[in-house]
């Protein structure tokens, strides 16, 4: 399978094509560092060792009031890990996982053991360079159950996806999130934090290798080209009135199904890092045979700015409505389908720049 966003150029693109020539635990680290991550914060740092490699959470990669609880920063970090299984037989290499082994307020979250193996190449490990955040739209044409059941298997992993393919509650669903997107961009404090991620230029691309770009908003061509050349999107209000807009009319319209992880405890760490293994899992399966995907975020933020502003949880029960017992199960939520353009890579740091060699 080719690169789905075809040429990269640009040196905060370059780790894309990067992680195949990658090999040994400077490997592993190149695969995780692909996973996606709220905003693009890639909220993560590692320390390796001959035979062993340690994840951590980085402080300083938050986002402030969109993420109060760091749910989603947890999720994207067991989203690396995963990365970090899957391409691990395809360098020669076993792995055995230890989530939390210090705890779970601790900044280490899984302290990986590395040995020699044989190569097994796998289409899974093969998808890792391919799998984009899909933010166009997507075709009027619907994902057979079967192949929903197929990519939401969650193998050993203590988390499951639901799919909401009833039309009915496709539409509530739909519903909430474009209200949730506008009451995130109503709530100056939210504002302000998630655009402090965007990437408006080349320039700003290149000086910090992360954030959401304009290559990155699943616009046609001809958007894109208009929108670099006059950068509307550099207002912050006329960044959320136009993602605002996609989400009505892009991102909820076309949506052939949503797929809800849920966990035990949407609160837990361990269970965020489950979850978020298990969402990246499903994303590299779909990148698999050519599904597109895209997480959509902004109904568990509203939920958990709400508890810790200790306002009331209408989203929350408005949520429940839609999903009835599984509602206080959710983790994190996504739309798939098949796209009608393809997704585009988003940059990323270096491996050696978020790597510090130990022992």
């Amino acid at each position: 399978m080719g690169n789905a966003a075809g040429v990269l150029r640009g040196a905060g693109l370059h780790p894309w094509s990067a992680e195949a020539d990658a090999q040994g635990i400077f490997g592993l680290v190149a695969a995780a560092i692909l996973a996606p991550s709220p905003h693009n914060t890639q909220p993560w740092r590692f320390t390796t060792g001959p035979d062993w490699l340690n994840v951590y959470a980085d402080d300083a990669r938050v986002m402030g009031t969109v993420d109060p609880e760091r749910r989603e920063r947890t999720i994207a970090l067991g989203a690396a890990i995963e990365n970090v299984v899957v391409a691990a037989p395809a360098k020669a290499l076993t792995v055995a996982v230890t989530l939390l082994p210090d705890g779970p307020d601790a900044d280490l979250v899984a302290r990986i053991e590395v040995r020699p193996a044989h190569v097994e190449l796998t289409p899974l490990a093969e998808a890792i360079p391919n799998r984009h955040t899909n933010r166009g739209p997507f075709r009027a044409e619907a994902v057979a159950p079967e192949l929903l059941a197929e990519i939401g298997a969650a193998g050993d992993l203590a988390a499951a996806v639901r799919w909401i393919v009833e039309p009915g509650a496709r539409s509530a669903l739909g519903e909430l999130l474009v209200d949730a997107a506008q009451a995130i961009a109503d709530d100056d404090a939210m504002s302000r934090d998630g655009y402090s991620w965007f990437r408006p230029s080349g320039a700003a691309i290149e000086a910090h290798r992360d954030g959401l770009t304009v290559d990155g908003q699943g616009l046609a061509a001809p958007v894109r080209v208009a929108a670099k050349l006059v950068p509307a999107l550099a207002s912050r209000s006329m960044a959320d009135a136009a993602w605002v807009k996609q989400t009505r009319t892009v991102h909820t319209r076309t949506a052939a199904a949503y797929g809800a992880v849920l966990v035990a405890d949407p609160t837990s760490r361990l269970d965020q890092l489950t979850g978020g293994r298990l969402a990246q899992r499903v994303h590299l399966t779909a990148t698999t045979v050519d599904l597109a995907l895209q997480h959509m975020n902004q109904i568990t933020e509203r939920i958990d700015r709400d508890r810790v502003a200790g306002r009331p949880a209408g989203t929350a029960a408005r949520l429940a409505q839609i999903l009835g017992p599984d509602a206080p199960h959710l983790l994190c939520l996504f739309r798939v389908g098949w796209p009608a353009r393809p997704g585009k890579a988003s940059p990323r740091r270096a491996a050696h720049q978020v790597v510090a060699h130990d022992g």
